[in-house]
């Protein structure tokens, strides 16, 4: 480690005009180099290195770091990653046939809230917000102020989320078409009558859904997650590991009971192993006898009654588990999401969560460009010294996904 002084020259015009010279801009504050700022962000959001750990490491350096500093060395100067972070979910909504999503748990300001992690095999993107809502995963997309269409597709979803006649046909009946602040979509409900919490709630999903649509989301793209009923928008598909893990986690009785689940999870295996199979190589003279194989499994009746009621209601979602029939492009699992979000969580095992809103906007961000650098076979210490030191070898990450999705498609 070295210090560099930095000399400025200071001229007065013939008009009396004071000139200075500028600090260069890879030096954001004055403070210091990009690599000494990168020893510290890397370190943090990669290897989960606490700020006292840091500091302690420093001073042990004999670099003397006060508290302050490098907290506003992690925090200060981050808007050129927030604004590469935003677009990455943009572009893996318009040229992938699918993401997946899941969710946890987060702490903010002491209190529990949600992080929910979005992705494919080119990106993830991290948001961490109060609540596992429907509503809030709607939001999430949008990626900002949301927008509210009132549209067929929201008509649509009222109609299937039970919302009243009365209440549709009002929003229905309304001259407006799309809102683009919350407070504004606030005060139409009012205007309308529509005051009822559950009401709010529905018509509110609808209109979120209605604007994504109308802000270009495909109503062709597949959302596949673990089955929690926020996520079961557009064409949504169920993961077959969570799905077989209903099964996995429950506790027989007796040694009939046992050989009853081991005979059912074997069934339930060989068939994920033939839906493998189809998805590599797709024959629709199969379709038929995978349907009937998954009907006769989760028909069947065993001597383990709590079995028995779980196979039920699995069966009641076969058109989500068998999504993959008609689109073989589309993963069966949210592994990529579950090894995702882990690193998270051990963050927050070992941090217990954020404290203030910028804290916790820069570990999404850098969760998300983290995770999008090893996806993608990028350096992430390499990454962070080429966007701080302004280098400009590295092109825009959400550029770099939507070449490598493309190419995964085919398309040149």
């Amino acid at each position: 480690m070295f210090n560099t002084r930095y000399r400025l020259e200071v001229w007065q015009t013939p008009d009396g005009e004071w000139l200075r010279g500028e600090l260069p801009a890879t030096l954001p504050g004055g403070h210091c180099g990009p690599t000494r700022r990168a020893s510290l962000l890397d370190p943090h959001h990669h290897c989960h290195v606490t700020q006292p750990l840091l500091r302690e490491q420093r001073l042990e350096w004999g670099i003397d770091v006060s508290v302050g500093q490098i907290d506003a060395l992690l925090s200060g100067h981050n808007e050129p990653f927030f604004a590469e972070k935003d677009p990455l979910l943009e572009v893996g909504l318009e040229v992938g046939s699918s993401i997946t999503v899941d969710d946890s748990g987060a702490r903010h300001q002491g209190r529990n809230g949600s992080v929910t992690p979005i992705g494919n095999d080119f990106l993830a993107w991290f948001s961490s917000t109060e609540s596992q809502s429907r509503i809030n995963f709607l939001e999430l997309p949008q990626a900002g102020e949301p927008v509210y269409g009132l549209n067929d597709e929201a008509l649509t979803d009222w109609r299937e989320q039970g919302l009243a006649q009365a209440r549709r046909q009002a929003l229905a009946a309304s001259p407006i078409r799309e809102i683009a602040t919350t407070a504004a979509w606030e005060e139409h409900l009012k205007a309308l009558g529509i005051t009822q919490e559950r009401h709010r709630r529905i018509a509110t999903e609808g209109a979120l859904l209605g604007g994504l649509l109308e802000k270009g989301l495909s109503r062709e793209r597949v959302i596949v997650s673990e089955g929690a009923g926020q996520f079961a928008i557009l064409l949504h598909a169920r993961c077959w590991v969570h799905a077989e893990r209903l099964i996995h986690t429950l506790i027989p009785l007796n040694a009939r009971q046992r050989l009853d689940q081991e005979r059912v999870r074997a069934q339930l295996w060989a068939l994920y192993a033939d839906l493998k199979a189809y998805q590599r190589a797709p024959d629709p003279a199969a379709v038929a006898g995978l349907r009937a194989r998954f009907e006769t499994i989760f028909s069947q009746k065993t001597s383990f009654a709590t079995l028995n009621q779980t196979l039920k209601r699995l069966k009641t979602h076969q058109g989500e588990l068998l999504l993959v029939l008609l689109r073989p492009d589309i993963p069966l699992h949210t592994n990529g999401r579950e090894n995702d979000i882990r690193s998270d969580v051990k963050w927050r095992k070992i941090s217990g969560g954020t404290r203030s809103d910028l804290g916790r906007r820069c570990h999404d961000t850098f969760a998300s460009l983290k995770k999008t650098c090893r996806k993608l076979g990028i350096s992430c210490w390499g990454y962070l010294n080429d966007r701080i030191g302004q280098v400009g070898a590295i092109p825009p990450l959400p550029e770099i996904v939507r070449q490598r999705a493309l190419a995964a498609k085919g398309v040149p």
